[in-house]
């Protein structure tokens, strides 16, 4: 039996999906059952867990022999460093006993220690905390999600118009969640000796201008990139119901990630969709 944290989400109901598809057992934790009725008729099973509550998230753990963790985001209106490394701390105090073989962990391409940088400073206390437990773990540094640009899709219908952070033409690596979901199931079912981090992206880099050009294909309209200047990002994050905490720390993971050239190794795991097709999905879906 594999638990899968994040279930309902992109990259944990990704790799969920790629269990079943392969005859595995699979629970879905999360925190509205009701929320959850695909997944029963996929043949998953369903447990109602909040992250904050330590005994019962442990208790969902005792059924599995392998488990997958990924950090629930937290909502933007809050303080998100705050609220996210106080569930890294649940998580790593449920695995306590849990009696698991193995986890597979999601992280971050850029984890580092580091004061209120969002992903990368909250997800590498993840990593340090799994590193200074006895169960074997996986852990798999994401490339940025291509998911990210799902919520700019009405915008983009209406305006022709890609607002983005990153310089136009500056290529980063980037993942799809079903490529996330793929790398991390092949995890969960491979040996013990199969531990550590490995960094996960998709085919090609890509830059905010081929995001542009993705959408224009696939919405058939021009799409302008429109370019954020870092002296507006926290206002930005602030005009999309950010709270001033979780504006700071967003702005600050960005700067960071553009400045340290992002986590671009030679040797990452390398999913097979494209932006193009990607988009061009999400956008047959809506």
């Amino acid at each position: 039996m594999h638990v899968i944290m994040g279930g309902t989400g992109h990259v944990g109901s990704a790799t969920a999906a790629a269990l079943l598809d392969r005859g595995e057992a699979v629970t879905i934790v999360t925190r509205d059952a009701d929320h959850a009725g695909e997944w029963q008729a996929k043949g998953a099973e369903i447990a109602e867990a909040d992250v904050e509550d330590v005994a019962t998230l442990r208790d969902v753990f005792h059924r599995a022999r392998r488990a997958f963790l990924l950090n629930p985001p937290a909502d933007t209106a809050k303080d998100t460093d705050a609220v996210e490394r106080h569930t890294v701390a649940d998580i790593l105090a449920a695995l306590d006993a849990s009696g698991l073989e193995k986890i597979v962990a999601e992280s971050t391409g850029g984890a580092q220690p580091g004061d209120r940088l969002g992903d990368l400073s909250v997800l590498w206390e993840l990593e340090e905390g799994l590193r200074a437990q006895s169960i074997p773990a996986a852990i798999n540094r994401a490339a940025y999600y291509m998911s990210n640009w799902d919520g700019q899709l009405d915008t983009i219908r209406k305006t022709g118009k890609l607002h983005t952070m990153f310089d136009a033409d500056l290529p980063i690596p980037m993942v799809a969640p079903r490529d996330l979901g793929k790398v991390a199931a092949d995890r969960l079912l491979s040996s013990l000796e199969d531990v550590g981090v490995r960094y996960v992206e998709g085919p090609a880099r890509y830059s905010s201008a081929d995001v542009a050009k993705a959408f224009s294909k696939a919405l058939d309209r021009p799409v302008e990139v429109d370019v954020i200047p870092r002296d507006k990002w926290r206002e930005a994050y602030r005009g999309l119901g950010f709270s001033a905490a979780a504006a700071d720390s967003y702005a600050r993971m960005t700067a960071t990630s553009i400045d340290s050239g992002f986590d671009m190794p030679g040797d990452a795991v390398r999913g097979t969709t494209t932006i193009e097709s990607y988009v061009r999905d999400l956008v047959a879906r809506h």
